[in-house]
């Protein structure tokens, strides 16, 4: 028989798993793609509910207003410039083949002109670890290389926040007010300890269930749990 899994409850759509972003201070992103030298003056540091490190509100010469990922060591009223041939300075926006080696980076784009994805929580920063024709290896903050287009951009320096993690939570409370900000689903329970009705591995025995924890390949969809089954079986 299926049950009512939370991934089913999930995907109904309602709002107790929808995330707040009427609350958050905005989408943070590079300015637009230009050709010409930017420059802009931070107007403001504000913290967002969506964002795990402080934002900057900086304002362009061109009039545009954009919100980025405040970096470590940056003050109300600093001028930040953006384009190909620019000072290597913290909070300055340049394409990656502009970028020297060794050099802490940022928000970097996936594709040129997206406003970046990569190394934006707080604390994160990257590495240009070599230079190839026209790729750039990044080495990001999972300990992992990743390969860019020499055109995508990235801003010099760390994310602010960078103690964030250390300190403890303490006490469920603290996590579970942590988790409602961008309601994410917490706290997270195994199938085991549910009851029968609630999943297909739950019931008093289910610690020592005697059934595999691979579902079978036609199984209802409130039976799909555990370990999705293989594309094919045996030698090819």
């Amino acid at each position: 028989m299926g049950k009512s899994l939370i991934q089913q409850r999930r995907g109904k759509g309602s709002p107790t798993f929808r995330a707040p972003s009427f609350r958050y201070a905005g989408e943070a992103k590079h300015p637009s793609l230009s050709e010409a030298e930017l420059k802009g003056k931070i107007l403001d540091i504000i913290k967002s509910q969506g964002h795990t490190g402080p934002l900057i509100r900086v304002r362009y010469e061109n009039a545009e207003e954009i919100l980025l990922p405040a970096p470590e060591g940056i003050r109300v009223g600093d001028e930040l410039r953006a384009g190909p041939d620019i000072d290597i300075k913290i909070g300055n926006i340049l394409p990656l083949k502009s970028i020297p080696e060794g050099v802490g980076i940022y928000n970097i784009e996936s594709h040129p002109g997206d406003g970046g994805k990569y190394a934006r929580a707080s604390g994160s920063s990257a590495k240009i670890v070599a230079k190839l024709k026209d790729k750039v290896v990044v080495l990001l903050p999972s300990n992992k290389n990743h390969v860019f287009r020499a055109e995508c951009r990235a801003v010099i320096g760390t994310v602010a926040g960078s103690g964030r993690p250390e300190k403890p939570f303490l006490k469920a409370g603290k996590r579970y007010h942590r988790a409602r900000a961008t309601n994410k689903f917490w706290p997270s329970v195994s199938g085991t300890s549910m009851n029968a009705v609630n999943h297909p591995f739950g019931g008093k025995g289910s610690h020592t269930k005697g059934r595999p924890t691979q579902a079978p390949r036609n199984a209802p969809p409130g039976r799909k749990v555990g370990k999705i089954a293989p594309r094919r079986t045996g030698r090819k």
